[in-house]
């Protein structure tokens, strides 16, 4: 994965305004958690946990192996490490190609969702209504395929043919231990999933 100082440092870089000195400390976080997860093994379980190398593919019956990591024990570990807190994270479920779980702290709840589509096409749909729908910031953010702060702080990213949304709606204006924007938490939240769904 690379010096995760090298890594905090592109990411600093990358997103441009976003309170620039509370965000160095996220990405110095981020940058250990990403390697961290970098450095497990590839594995795969009922309960989700994925470092895995996967193709994109379009949307079946079941939730896909890097669509269920976002609520596995390694996500949970690393969210935390990355955050300085730990959640009560709820039985993830699968509605409508949905896959989602809840991160609920003391003073807020965090929700983790993977929207998983058919085709190219159909990913930019859900990806546009998405910036429709929460509104769009102007500060540049470089993950997977395409990615983008809304208005209250979320993060959205497409890759291969699914959406994640890490939503922070429903978090304090500050948030973590130490405190930080909650903008930079979604930010480094969706680093730390990122750095582990990897793939084509």
């Amino acid at each position: 994965m690379g010096d995760p100082r090298g890594i905090a440092a592109r990411f600093v870089a990358r997103v441009g305004a976003v309170n620039r000195l509370p965000l160095l400390a996220t990405a110095v976080a981020l940058g250990l958690a990403v390697a961290a997860c970098g450095s497990s093994a590839s594995s795969s379980s009922p309960g989700g946990g994925a470092t895995t190398s996967l193709a994109g593919h379009p949307a079946g019956a079941q939730p896909s192996v890097s669509a269920k990591m976002i609520c596995s024990t390694e996500a949970r570990t690393d969210i935390a490490a990355s955050l300085g807190v730990t959640a009560k994270v709820s039985t993830p479920t699968w509605v409508n190609d949905v896959y989602s779980c809840t991160y609920t702290y003391p003073n807020g709840v965090l929700t983790l969702s993977v929207k998983e589509l058919d085709t190219k096409a159909q990913t930019t749909q859900v990806y546009n209504a998405y910036a429709t729908q929460l509104g769009r910031r102007t500060t540049s953010v470089a993950f997977g395929e395409g990615a983008f702060l809304t208005t209250n702080g979320s993060v959205i990213v497409r890759k291969d043919f699914k959406v994640l949304d890490v939503d922070v709606s429903k978090l304090p204006v500050k948030f973590g231990v130490p405190p930080q924007d909650r903008s930079s938490a979604a930010l480094s939240v969706a680093a730390t999933v990122m750095g582990c769904w990897t793939g084509s």
